[in-house]
């Protein structure tokens, strides 16, 4: 069974946990698209990891886990990772591959991503990880990859050339120094050293891995909503965050994929600029951030949180192609006596129910909203769908019915345990 996983609202779902319990199901799990501005949050016992770069299954034993072509990789940020993974005790050098088509993350990048937001009138609300620049230099064909990482010569030829137009770049615009060549040279190269015994062709592996019956989980970053042709453009990330993502970003054909799981928050969230038309008021959203620690495990920034939008979510059941949700966070709603759903959207005299892709209409526009009660109850310790508060479950068959998929994971805490699987 081969299943692609999205986040299904604006990244922050908790995809790190339904990843995590899907993988000891599966035998390859393959992060496709992003680099270290995506952080999936995985809690093992009284352990907690964040992950940036490599897939949530490395925490599962006899697993592989493979960062595909279509990643934008900091090698010092993959290595940090690498060390402290190894430093629990996580045998990294036999589960991790890496693909040679990855591109790659220089300091330039990093430097372009700070200075760009800076001089913009609308902030985008970048991680400033320089994932955009990288995304763009690949785009521009200028972009440097894994594969010519290990081709010293080649290397230093391509590198030479980005760091001279680089730096015309910085100096003519920026008023900046730049970066010297030889020092780059150097240090990505003694990178290569430490990375080149990961990587491959993955699309390769994969594919002869799916012909032996090999299962394989799609893990993908962010979320649909910040997908580059389907999100909230321009408050959107660089890569295709939505289903098709996965098969351009790992090499695997669509006709090869079984299943595809959205995950949703039990409320919306969003971290960075951007519309959020469902947003809580000052008290609701302290309080709610509190409860669910909202907070950004890439950047530490407070996520702004809201009710949930199934404008949002039914958009992204389309562009998906959903098979199926998990829901995560349940138990943050569990105080609250009344809950709101978004069921539409109104701009002007116009109620709208699809999801409009003009940002003026998202800015200005107001929710329309459904009451439920809610259920006061506690919800962590319920081990069964049935042992749910019944407005607990009235609330989710509602969401289920809005959007047009069903529930068949519903979440009620941070740790494995804490799972409800839906039969």
């Amino acid at each position: 069974m081969n299943t692609i996983l999205v986040g299904a609202q604006w990244g922050d779902e908790g995809k790190g946990k339904i990843i995590d319990i899907l993988s000891a199901e599966m035998d390859f799990i393959v992060r496709y698209q992003g680099g270290n501005n995506a952080g999936h949050t995985v809690v093992v016992g009284k352990k907690e990891f964040i992950l940036h770069l490599i897939p949530s299954g490395i925490l599962h034993e006899n697993k592989k886990c493979v960062i595909g072509n279509g990643v934008v990789v900091d090698p010092e940020a993959l290595i940090n990772e690498i060390n402290h993974l190894k430093k629990h005790k996580v045998d990294v050098d036999k589960s991790l591959l890496i693909s040679d088509r990855v591109h790659i993350i220089f300091p330039y990048h990093r430097l372009f991503d700070g200075l760009r937001e800076e001089k913009k009138t609308g902030k985008l609300g970048t991680t400033k990880r320089g994932i955009g620049p990288c995304y763009a230099d690949k785009a521009n064909r200028c972009g440097i990859t894994m594969a010519d990482l290990l081709n010293k010569e080649l290397f230093c030829k391509k590198l030479k050339v980005n760091v001279e137009e680089k730096n015309l770049i910085l100096e003519k615009i920026y008023n900046h120094e730049g970066f010297s060549y030889d020092e780059l040279a150097d240090r990505y190269l003694g990178f290569a050293k430490v990375v080149k015994r990961y990587i491959c062709d993955t699309a390769i592996a994969l594919n002869k891995a799916i012909e032996k019956g090999k299962s394989v989980l799609f893990e993908g970053a962010q979320g649909t909503l910040l997908d580059i042709d389907h999100g909230t453009y321009p408050f959107v990330t660089s890569s295709n965050a939505t289903a098709g993502g996965a098969c351009t970003g790992a090499g695997v054909s669509p006709n090869k994929i079984d299943k595809i799981i959205g995950v949703v928050k039990a409320y919306t969230t969003r971290v960075g600029e951007g519309p959020l038309p469902t947003e809580f008021d000052k008290e609701l959203m302290g309080i709610i951030q509190k409860k669910g620690r909202e907070f950004g495990a890439t950047t530490g920034r407070p996520r702004r949180c809201g009710w949930f939008d199934s404008v949002v979510v039914g958009h992204s059941v389309l562009i998906n192609g959903l098979t199926e949700i998990a829901l995560t966070k349940l138990d943050v709603l569990d105080d609250l006596e009344e809950i709101k759903i978004c069921t539409a959207y109104k701009y002007k005299d116009k109620v709208l129910k699809d999801f409009p892709a003009d940002i003026e209409v998202l800015l200005n526009c107001k929710p329309v909203y459904e009451k439920m009660p809610g259920w006061v109850r506690d919800t962590a310790s319920c081990k069964r769908y049935e042992d749910l508060p019944p407005n607990a479950r009235r609330y989710l068959e509602r969401l289920s019915e809005i959007v047009g998929s069903k529930i068949s994971i519903i979440s009620v805490g941070s740790s494995r345990r804490e799972t409800i699987i839906k039969k």
